[in-house]
């Protein structure tokens, strides 16, 4: 199934037999009286596409009940304007999602969705509980039939309002007591809720909104593009250990956890938007800085710099400026090829990234080139990639990886390959060049990465990278299925609502 997001990117997802590393989900919440809260959830998801492309939902609420609307597919595909038009009220969430636990099926979309003591509960994810089945454990057995972390997380703050806490006494006794990474958001029928893990290991601000229709209020979102495509101002990121309580009496902060800060290194490389701002580093900014690094790191004599469209073209730059080489555009993306529910056939898959890429044999034809990608992850793509470009006449094909090896696989809401699909947990450097038929392969080398961050080493989570995991996990907690090997599927409908 093929894959284009939001932003443009293209290079990890370039290869039909290949899925590259995706991300759990982007999130997105806003406390706006007045305001067209639908549209501007709709528009945030949007901005936060790249995130996830399994499926969409906005839950929102007039102040009586919650409803919530989702569906399998791109946001685009799942929302219509009568349908936003039909979902009025003053505080939304929405969730774009990619699984990491759980099926890719509509019962595992999000928000879920809970009734409470005096209504209902819905709340939206982006990241991965490692203590899911400890979790679980703790439902009541007439509840338990949860299949992703999401769901026993909902149920479990949905039945402790229950019994007589307020949500927010729920989320400070339940918190404390989940592992992994999550940044949250969850509404009841008056109040927006935003949480962090306290390891910070997901993106994730607060941002205001203006007065213009004499109203204003409160966004939440995975990433700061977000706020900036809906018109919000960036006040500070959510703090890791931190819930944020949004309602008429404005923003209230606790903290639940200390924070521990282990961002994603990840998200630098190639999950974020290039126009993210992420512990007051631009993304792109970063980006190209490590593509400088890479060239002094790792110099070779070529005729041209080319990118991997599109999260390799900011460090492509950054090397063409450092190395003296010149920059080209050497392959052009189709932008319409999107995702589809219609496979290629066989020999469409023979195409493999002549779907999405093709080069421009005027640009690359007699010239040696550097090639610049942000990772490798099984080595498919690459390997495509050089012989696609050997077949257009390019006389050398150096292949440098904004990155380092990827040799661990992630527990904490990127579903990488495991660690014996991992081609560099398995080959060398000079091996994983060979298989590809590159005439050379470098990967910028981890410190050098760390510090085009400007983010201190020990605030970051690098384990795909160094195997250092920051929350420690125990492998019977392990499993994107773990939750579907013992309980049965929950039903469900396209629309569900809180009692008025």
């Amino acid at each position: 199934m093929s894959v284009s997001y939001s932003d443009g990117r293209l290079s990890m997802d370039l290869d039909p037999l290949e899925r590259g590393p995706q991300d759990a989900c982007g999130v997105f919440g806003v406390w706006a009286p007045g305001e067209e809260v639908s549209k501007l959830t709709y528009f945030g998801l949007y901005a936060l596409q790249h995130r996830g492309q399994e499926s969409a939902g906005i839950a929102l609420s007039d102040g009586e009940r919650i409803l919530v609307y989702k569906d399998m597919g791109l946001v685009s595909q799942v929302f219509n304007e009568a349908t936003l038009d039909s979902l009025r009220g003053h505080l939304a969430i929405g969730h774009c999602r990619y699984s990491t636990t759980g099926s890719p099926v509509w019962e595992n979309a999000q928000p879920t969705f809970y009734t409470a003591r005096e209504g209902g509960l819905a709340l939206g994810h982006n990241g991965n509980l490692i203590n899911t089945p400890e979790l679980a454990a703790m439902l009541p057995d007439s509840r338990s039939g949860a299949t992703t972390d999401t769901e026993v997380l909902t149920n479990l703050l949905a039945s402790r309002a229950r019994d007589g806490s307020t949500v927010e006494e729920a989320a400070m006794e339940l918190l404390p007591q989940v592992q992994g990474a999550f940044s949250l958001v969850f509404m009841d029928e008056e109040t927006l809720y935003a949480a962090r893990d306290p390891q910070g290991i997901r993106p994730f601000v607060l941002g205001r909104l203006g007065e213009t229709s004499g109203a204003g209020g409160w966004v939440v979102a995975s990433e700061t593009a977000a706020l900036d495509i809906v018109g919000a101002e960036v006040v500070r990121e959510i703090e890791p250990g931190e819930l944020l309580t949004i309602d008429e009496r404005g923003v209230r902060s606790r903290r639940f956890a200390p924070a521990r800060n282990k961002g994603c290194l990840f998200e630098y490389v190639y999950l974020a938007r290039p126009d993210t701002t992420i512990a007051g580093r631009n993304v792109n900014s970063t980006r190209v800085e490590v593509g400088r690094r890479l060239a002094r790191q790792h110099p070779v004599e070529a005729d041209l710099v080319i990118p991997v469209p599109e999260s390799g073209t900011p460090a492509a730059v950054g090397y063409a400026e450092a190395s003296g080489i010149p920059f080209a555009q050497g392959l052009v993306k189709n932008s319409y090829v999107g995702r589809t529910f219609i496979q290629p056939s066989q020999t469409l898959r023979q195409l493999g990234i002549r779907l999405k890429l093709n080069p421009l044999r005027e640009v690359i034809e007699g010239r040696r080139l550097v090639v610049v990608d942000d990772s490798i992850v099984r080595g498919n793509t690459q390997r495509a990639l050089v012989r696609m470009l050997r077949d257009a006449g390019a006389a050398e094909v150096h292949v440098r990886i904004s990155s380092p090896p990827v040799l661990w696989p992630c527990y904490y809401g990127i579903d990488f390959a495991t660690r014996a699909e991992l081609i560099a947990a398995n080959l060398s450097v000079d091996e994983i060049a060979a298989s590809v038929n590159a005439d050379s392969l470098a990967y910028v080398d981890l410190d050098e990465l760390i510090a085009a961050t400007t983010v201190p080493k020990n605030d970051l989570c690098r384990a795909c990278f160094d195997g250092v995991y920051p929350i420690e996990v125990d492998p019977a907690a392990r499993g994107k299925y773990l939750l579907e090997k013992s309980c049965g599927t929950p039903e469900g409908s396209t629309l569900a609502s809180s009692p008025k």
